[in-house]
């Protein structure tokens, strides 16, 4: 129920409509509009399950990268440990030999 005092008009932002009392000279309502993305509640179950499922593969992702993880390093090792081989043993120059 409008007042006379009472005026609505859409909100620049987000689209809503607002209803502004010229007399107190406030918004006293605020109406949402309808998002065409609003999910249906008979669909939450479904929407819910493929969270899940998402989820549970992230974390299966996460397990194997982390059990990879182990070898990669290894691997990294082994190849430093053969270059550091490879190299010539010397000895490090010091600033104070340099006098």
């Amino acid at each position: 129920m409008a007042l006379k005092s009472e005026f609505s008009t859409p909100c620049p932002c987000c689209h809503a409509t607002l209803v502004i009392d010229l007399n107190l000279r406030r918004i006293v309502r605020h109406e949402e509009p309808v998002r065409g993305d609003r999910p249906e509640l008979d669909e939450a179950q479904r929407i819910l399950a493929q969270e899940a499922a998402r989820r549970e593969a992230l974390f299966q992702d996460s397990v194997a990268a982390e059990r990879n993880r182990g070898d990669a390093l290894s691997k990294r090792f082994e190849e430093a440990l053969r270059q550091a081989r490879q190299e010539p043993i010397t000895k490090p120059t010091r600033d104070f030999d340099l006098d």
